[in-house]
């Protein structure tokens, strides 16, 4: 009886996970099949397969949407985000998980509600202010933004990982003569360097895929972001769906290979994250 049920468990969860596989695919595999074909197919037959394979979509894409140098632009803004982020977020979790502070209610509120809070409340009086500055344009101060945005996501987080190191490290290490910074450098960031690393993944994807803060702030056609440049693609009357499908691959592809290659320590972050809090 054991065994029959255990089977029909085994099947089940199966079933449901190659359920759940084929629609997270099946989106990916529908723009990789449109980006191979004329317009004209997508239009009459999206989920035929390619009559004519047009590879010079994606070329046309790369030239048109000026990959090149958009994509070194997003990738130049997800690399400033993640420094700051990672930085400024570790050192305020290490503080926060190992300082006893009275008002940690209010500090977590404050978190969740800057974590929530819409950024359209705060755009227009940033555009203001970075226009004064003369900081449109300038792609480290929309890092600065973005840090601001995703940094009380990476403390809530990184203080599970800080508050599931024993403290007999710290006060081992504080008794053989390291200093605080010695402690927090050489001991604590090594042992919570899969959170650090589950937080730079899901920062550099936010920051590779958001649009409202790099249209408003980046308008120069030479500091145009990749996803903003892919949006441009789309024509007010007529648009060339094979181009854009190509487009969209293009700036997917990137985030898929590396996502690949960290998966296995991503999701060990994630579950450690979880559990550790």
């Amino acid at each position: 009886m054991r065994l029959i049920e255990s089977r029909t468990t085994f099947v089940l969860t199966y079933t449901a996970l190659a359920i759940l596989l084929l629609i997270t695919l099946f989106p990916i595999a529908l723009l990789v099949l449109n980006s191979l074909k004329p317009a004209t197919q997508i239009v009459q037959s999206p989920l035929a397969w390619p009559e004519v394979y047009r590879w010079d979509n994606f070329v046309r894409a790369w030239n048109d949407a000026r990959f090149g140098t958009t994509m070194l632009n997003s990738a130049m803004l997800a690399a400033l985000t993640i420094v700051l982020v990672c930085s400024t977020g570790s050192l305020t979790a290490y503080v926060l998980a190992r300082r006893k502070i009275k008002s940690w209610k209010i500090v977590t509120f404050y978190l969740l509600a800057t974590t929530t809070a819409p950024i359209q409340l705060f755009l227009f009086p940033l555009y203001f202010g970075f226009a004064k500055l003369g900081l449109i344009n300038n792609v480290f101060a929309v890092s600065l933004i973005y840090t601001a945005i995703y940094s009380p996501f990476a403390v809530m987080l990184l203080r599970t990982y800080f508050l599931a190191v024993p403290k007999e490290l710290e006060e081992a290490a504080l008794i053989d003569g390291a200093t605080h910074w010695q402690v927090f450098s050489k001991v604590m960031l090594p042992i919570v360097s899969p959170g650090i690393l589950t937080v730079a993944l899901i920062i550099g994807l936010y920051s590779w895929n958001e649009f409202l803060i790099a249209t408003t702030f980046l308008q120069r056609t030479d500091r145009l972001t990749a996803v903003v440049s892919f949006f441009l693609l789309s024509g007010q009357y007529t648009s060339d769906w094979g181009e854009i499908m190509a487009a969209a691959l293009i700036i997917v592809l990137p985030v898929i290979v590396l996502f690949i290659a960290l998966q296995r320590r991503f999701i060990e972050g994630m579950a450690g994250g979880s559990v550790k809090g």
